[in-house]
């Protein structure tokens, strides 16, 4: 090299002022040309092999400031001389890369044109004839400004503009007016930054799960986290705020350091100034970084992304709430905190803990909160996950049944689980109720043919079976295995053997019955068999059947359980890989393999235990409360035995805020015996003997309950599909519940605010089973809401249909209702009008997004696009 040595140490001022200055460069101006071959000796491995990505950066930024003092010394750039250079880009950010351009401005204090026209070709053109690439511009401040203010991509730029040479004070004229500026206008100009953020990752696409991704443009790049300092300038976010030290990617700064380094040494590699990392680039760079191979450095990658994306979700999320109010905006009221579940309400369009949540008392609390994230599509407040990161204790082993109640509402709301499950990852949250994911975490896949990590591949493959849930007969065991059905990988052996012992450890902690936890480890094992089988053997030959029957042990639920599975599995893979011809194959083998099986085990009620016995003989109405784990409570309801009594007793649990999780409904002596499994959704239940009260109303007709269900949700203030009741202490006849202070409920007993409900996920379903006996059942698999049951059990009444017993069953999302009725006219038109009745009454599916589509990853990338406000 001519002039610079490769060692530098502090930086000093030299006699221009213009600035630090590595003491290796020499204080004799130099030629362009020598820049430009100092530039090229420093981009060459076999030169530059001594010096690291950021050693490298440093040096070249290092010299071209030198190069720039110096030029603009000779030219007269000097302090009072009405002249300044400026930097913005790479230089401006102190962040040159080996093939960086060279962005300036030669600010002048409106000074003669021929002067300045001087200054700017002596400066410009000892650059051009170097072939130097340079991206230039000669402004006054106020023309800077005024361009600043009419183009947003100039204004983003000038937010990163460094003195280099000159005048200091016209430096941070500019450099301060463009910042005072853009603090005045955020507010007009926020959408159109959300727009350009969106508009250039639709273009580059998603960095974490591209093949070759765009470091600087890409979602989760270098651009975003430069985009979170504009909004710090805008005093609208705090920047680039740490993530716990044990959160994944360890915060955003430490993987902007890491992207930043691997684009150094692509440019170093590629010989030229190239953004993606393609595929045979990729060992040499993680060598470089000894980072490892390919898949090593995908997996950095990825982690990195990730952790960029999530924290500029947080970022525009917490910009847009931040924004200054104008007007008659400023007399607006404080956001209303809504109740959502127990310790959890909504704030601002936000997931966050009710003031009366004790974090480090309540282990379940952490599930909760990402069950309402799911439920209704609203983002996590970015402080109530690191409050739970840093306070919520680990839920002791096996769990408590409600939080695994709560871990299946959220695998079963769809693609609507990505997004919480997603922040918990990447506050470190998911891994502490999962420890297994470590080694599936970013973890890139080793066939082409996967477009996802391998750990958002179960995310995906989860969010898939959701949607099928009302297919099979156990939706829980569906949505776990899917979760964890590739949990074995990036461990060094058979990931469907390693998985299935994996599969025990996870299901045993999760508080499974043994059984379960074994129909989890063998669907896990098994869930190649059926793709493999029916794509690979011949299906007319009965030994290809057999063998299926043989390898599943004939357990009937186990082959419905894969059948499903291997569609998931399919679907959350990538495009085309689940089709027409392969659906075929497998339908047609789980059918024959059917036929070789025995029927299942048809549902019976349960007998009546002595506490209910002695309930229903006490007197004409009676309820009983029974606390159980948790916030579980049991209710039992007594009353004589008609038609209709079940809807209205469903209906009364629904309006003042009571979801049932399970039921069983019998008689006895005339008297109907109904016992329910629930929840109160927020708070505590409302007494047993008002709700006995409401009941008797009911039953006397003064009060419709399933009108006031129908009346609550239309009338809800929010949008979404369907409501849920705001208070569980709501007075079906007026006023609020002895010694009740909830401002959540009116003087009509319907509730102030309602709040966002369950997105319907998969399709509701309704099969008659016909019995040896001759008993009619009908089975329900439907999304659940509260208020369900009486909605459904009134259509039955509506078309004559008599519920002898019933067994009700709510599996996380999905209610799983059998009923034994009795009909008055039993005729297949009968029947199908009575199904379509039903379904009718349930909640509609909701299709995936445009963005989620089964296609690929959504252009806006995996998190956060339910939760930017624009104003």
């Amino acid at each position: 090299m001519p002039f610079l040595n490769t060692t530098h140490g502090p930086a000093s001022d030299d006699e221009s002022g213009a600035g630090p200055r590595s003491p290796s460069i020499p204080e004799t101006p130099v030629a362009a040309t020598d820049l430009a071959k100092t530039r090229r000796q420093l981009a060459n491995t076999e030169n530059s092999g001594k010096l690291d990505a950021a050693a490298l950066r440093q040096v070249l930024v290092d010299l071209h400031e030198f190069w720039l003092t110096s030029k603009g010394a000779e030219l007269g750039i000097k302090a009072d001389s009405g002249f300044a250079i400026v930097a913005v880009g790479g230089l401006g950010r102190g962040e040159m890369l080996p093939h960086s351009d060279l962005d300036l401005i030669l600010l002048h204090d409106d000074l003669p044109p021929e002067r300045v026209s001087e200054v700017a070709d002596g400066l410009w053109y000892p650059l051009w004839d170097a072939n130097i690439p340079l991206d230039h511009s000669v402004r006054t401040v106020p023309q800077a400004l005024q361009v600043a203010g009419e183009d947003l991509t100039a204004a983003l730029g000038l937010l990163e503009a460094r003195h280099i040479a000159g005048d200091e004070d016209l430096s941070a004229l500019l450099i301060g007016g463009v910042r005072q500026q853009w603090r005045n206008d955020i507010r007009n100009r926020f959408s159109g930054v959300v727009e350009h953020a969106q508009d250039r990752w639709r273009r580059a696409g998603d960095i974490a799960h591209r093949a070759e991704p765009d470091l600087k443009n890409g979602r989760g790049g270098l651009r975003d986290v430069q985009l979170l300092g504009a909004l710090a300038i805008a005093q609208l976010t705090d920047g680039m705020a740490s993530l716990r030290p044990d959160s994944p990617g360890a915060g955003p700064q430490l993987a902007y350091r890491r992207l930043l380094d691997i684009r150094t040494e692509l440019h170093r590699i590629a010989g030229r100034p190239r953004e993606q990392v393609r595929a045979q680039d990729a060992d040499e760079i993680g060598a470089a970084l000894r980072i490892g191979d390919r898949f090593d450095l995908a997996r950095v990658i990825s982690d990195s992304a990730r952790t960029i994306s999530y924290s500029i979700d947080v970022g525009l999320r917490t910009a847009g709430n931040a924004l200054p109010r104008r007007g008659l905006a400023k007399l607006r009221r404080s956001p209303i905190r809504r109740p959502l579940d127990e310790g959890v309400v909504e704030h601002n369009g936000e997931i966050v803990l009710a003031r009366s949540a004790i974090p480090s008392k309540d282990p379940g609390l952490i599930l909760r909160v990402a069950s309402a994230s799911a439920r209704t599509g609203l983002p996590i407040s970015a402080s109530t996950l690191s409050r739970l990161a840093d306070y919520a204790p680990e839920l002791r082993e096996p769990w408590p049944a409600e939080a695994l109640s709560d871990l299946l509402v959220l695998l079963g709301s769809g693609h609507h689980m990505v997004d919480p499950i997603e922040a918990l990852d990447r506050t470190g949250l998911w891994g502490r109720l999962l420890p297994e994911w470590g080694a599936v975490r970013d973890l890139p896949p080793r066939d082409a043919i996967h477009m996802w990590t391998v750990d958002r591949h179960l995310v995906e493959a989860a969010s898939f079976a959701g949607a099928m849930t009302t297919r099979v007969s156990r939706p829980d065991l569906l949505v776990l295995g899917a979760l964890i059905h590739d949990l074995g990988k990036g461990r060094g052996a058979d990931h469907s053997i390693v998985g299935a012992e994996l599969a025990v450890q996870v299901g045993n902690r999760f508080g499974l019955w043994p059984q379960d936890v074994q129909v989890l480890s063998e669907m896990v094992r098994h869930h190649l068999l059926l793709p493999t089988v029916a794509t690979r053997r011949d299906l007319d030959d009965p030994a290809t059947a057999e063998h299926v029957v043989t390898t599943l042990g004939g357990n009937r639920l186990l082959l419905e359980l894969l059948a499903a599975l291997a569609e998931a599995d399919s679907r959350a893979t990538g495009p085309g890989v689940w089709g027409d011809w392969k659906s075929s194959l497998i339908t047609e083998l789980v059918r024959r393999a059917m036929r070789l099986m025995d029927g299942d085990e048809l549902p019976a009620p349960e007998p009546l235990t002595p506490e209910q016995i002695e309930l229903a003989h006490s007197a004409e109405f009676a309820v009983r409360m029974t606390p159980g784990q948790g916030h579980t409570i049991t209710i039992t309801m007594v009353a004589p035995d008609q038609p209709g009594l079940l809807s209205k007793m469903a209906g009364v649990l629904a309006l003042n805020g009571i979801r049932s999780h399970a039921a069983t409904v019998q008689s006895l002596d005339g008297r109907a015996v109904n016992t329910f499994a629930a929840i109160p959704l927020f708070g505590s239940p409302p007494e047993a003997g008002l709700i006995r009260q409401q009941l008797m109303a009911a039953v006397a007709g003064k009060i419709d309950v399933l009108a006031r269900i129908e009346t609550r949700d239309r009338e809800s203030p929010i949008p979404t599909i369907g409501t849920v009741s705001a208070s569980p202490g709501t007075i079906l006849g007026g006023g609020a519940s002895a010694g009740s202070t909830d401002p959540a409920v009116d003087g009509a007993g319907h509730p102030k605010n309602a709040v966002p409900a369950l997105f319907a996920v998969a399709p509701p379903r309704a099969e008659w089973i016909d019995t040896p006996g001759g008993e009619v059942l009908l089975e329900l698999r439907t999304d659940d809401r509260i208020g369900l049951l009486s909605r459904v059990t009134a259509v039955l009444e509506a078309h004559g249909a008599d519920v002898r017993w019933a067994k009700l069953a709510t599996l996380g999302a999905t209610a799983v209702d059998t009923f034994n009725l009795t009909l008055t006219e039993d005729t297949p038109d009968v029947r199908q009008r009575l199904v379509d009745a039903v379904v009718a009454a349930c909640p509609p599916p909701q299709p995936r997004s445009e963005d989620d589509g089964e296609d690929g990853p959504s252009s806006f990338g995996g998190t956060g696009r339910s939760g930017v406000p624009i104003s």
